[in-house]
């Protein structure tokens, strides 16, 4: 028997008791929650989702086909023109309410995230969070993110130029399990906004929570053509969603993030990909151990570490390691599992038999390898099927896979360092770049080592709430960590098309009134040095 599959008896975690009364999954998803929810999906066979917390089956859904994919399309592109046609404010409406609505019924959807993913019950409501905010953020900005401008033309006053933006048609989204809340309807909201349409794949195990945010936003005011939904095998969704669609969203693992923009290349459309990463933590001589400390404990573990942007690899300096490691010991041994739908557990289950299979694998072949377990390292199935303790590794070298490799899971290595510019370029070692964070008391310095990671975000004292909370700036990853931003403008700009209209007047860009070719190119090389001289644009 190995560690990872000794009694539970050898683990340290705690077990947060269920409150009393706490719902069950029975008590949520009940015959009647199912038919709303899938009212809208279009398909013709039949799959199922199941739950991390007891591995049973949640809810027969119904399953799509490359036909079914073709006619969602068709009705979401029946729909769109007038969709684009209202005023952008009006389309923006919507969103707002939509938030209104979410923070209301938030209730609802936090049982169906915990369900279908296994999350403890505030790792859900950081979902909830991150929606309220993008639905707040583009509903009140949309306008000002879309409004025409006008820019200097070729020939000032004589050249007037607008760019406009519109809609690109109809989105194909491919959202993942990891948070199907925010990473569906959260990346749908801005190309809502923009005028477009959208047909969405979520992960089959965690559609009911994108199926959730689809009819609220029906409620909403959003026409429900406009945002049409398929389920199924992502091999063979997945590239009919590429083959219809006038742009790709997709959030999930690198390779298949690869295959996605082969798919969208090969058709000459855009693509926005936000792909695996490998996050590195710096602590530095100077950082708040204490805070430190606590910091990476939401940095690694929130969402069973099953996080995109969560901490895997954990720089300390020498001078304070001891310390730090000995405080991250204490406060991850104390972390309570939980497998209900209510406040109180620390941490919840991992999402599947998959990405337990890849945990134990990282954590054993480390500690065969000679890493030491500072910290969990067991399975837990006296509490569910699919749980596994946070754990801190210790003495992780470059041979063992855990040191590369994206784990997806509650285990963070920790490394020692002595100088900094060293450890900068440790952390950049990875083929990855999506998410950086760097603990010290010296604004001035973590502001200069930040600007040195290769990382799309990198937090200061903390671990990736502060950068991915701030929607008015972009977030997205570098290397192989994925293409386009989503936030910000950039967040909305790139489910438009730029248009640019230019009108001449008076005079025509070319010989006029009898010049000859001559003339009117030296007439334009004075222009254009009058130009420079008087910083025009």
């Amino acid at each position: 028997m190995t560690d990872s599959q000794a009694p539970a008896a050898l683990g340290t975690n705690p077990v947060a008791p269920a409150p009393a009364g706490a719902r069950t999954a029975a008590d949520v998803v009940t015959p009647e929650v199912i038919a709303q929810l899938t009212h809208g999906v279009v398909g013709s066979g039949r799959t199922a989702g199941h739950s991390p917390f007891t591995g049973e089956k949640l809810a027969d859904l119904p399953e799509s086909t490359p036909e079914d994919v073709a006619t969602a399309f068709a009705r979401a592109r029946a729909a769109q023109p007038l969709w684009a046609a209202l005023p952008v404010r009006q389309r923006a409406a919507v969103l707002l309410r939509f938030h209104d609505l979410v923070l209301e019924r938030q209730a609802e959807v936090l049982d169906l995230i915990q369900l279908e993913t296994g999350k403890a019950r505030l790792h859900a409501h950081e979902e909830v969070q991150g929606l309220a905010v993008e639905a707040r953020h583009y509903g009140r900005h949309a306008a000002s993110y879309l409004r025409p401008r006008r820019h200097t033309g070729a020939v000032p006053t004589l050249t007037k130029v607008t760019e406009l933006r519109g809609p690109r048609g109809v989105v194909g989204q491919i959202a993942p399990w990891n948070y199907p809340l925010e990473l569906s309807a959260g990346d749908a909201l801005p190309a809502f906004a923009a005028g477009n349409a959208v047909v969405m794949k979520p992960d089959t195990e965690t559609a009911l929570t994108a199926l959730w945010a689809r009819d609220l936003l029906v409620e909403a005011g959003l026409p429900a053509d406009v945002f049409q939904v398929v389920l199924g095998e992502g091999p063979v969704i997945g590239p009919e969603l590429v083959k219809h669609a006038d742009y790709v969203s997709f959030t999930g693992s690198t390779r298949t993030g690869r295959e996605v923009a082969r798919g969208a290349a090969d058709r000459l459309i855009g693509a926005s990909l936000e792909l695996g990463g490998k996050n590195a933590m710096l602590v530095l001589r100077d950082a708040d151990v204490e805070k430190a400390a606590a910091g990476a404990v939401r940095a690694c573990f929130s969402s069973a570490g099953q996080l995109c942007i969560s901490i895997e690899r954990l720089y300390v300096h020498e001078s304070v390691a001891d310390a730090f490691v000995e405080r991250f010991a204490a406060r991850t041994k104390a972390m309570r599992l939980g497998n209900f739908l209510a406040y109180g557990a620390d941490m919840g289950s991992l999402a599947g038999e998959n990405q337990l299979r890849t945990v134990v694998r990282h954590v054993e072949e480390a500690v065969a390898k000679g890493a030491t377990l500072v910290a969990g390292g067991v399975a837990r199935p006296d509490v569910g099927p699919y749980f596994y303790e946070p754990t801190i590794l210790d003495g992780v070298e470059a041979p063992m896979t855990v040191c590369a490799e994206e784990t997806f899971g509650p285990v963070v290595s920790v490394y020692r360092f002595g100088d900094e510019d060293e450890v900068i370029g440790l952390a950049n070692s990875t083929a990855y770049g999506l998410n950086a964070s760097v603990w010290t008391k010296d604004a001035r310095r973590g502001h200069e080592i930040a600007a040195r990671l290769r990382a799309g975000t990198v937090n200061i004292n903390e671990g990736y709430a502060a950068a991915y909370g701030s929607v008015r700036a972009p977030m997205g990853g570098m290397k192989d960590s994925g293409l386009g931003r989503r936030h910000g403008a950039e967040g909305i700009l790139k489910f438009t098309e730029a248009q640019t209209i230019a009108h001449q007047r008076l005079l025509p860009l070319g010989p006029a009134f009898g010049m000859d070719d001559e003339k009117y190119a030296a007439l334009m090389t004075r222009s254009l040095r009058l130009m420079k001289a008087f910083r025009l644009h």
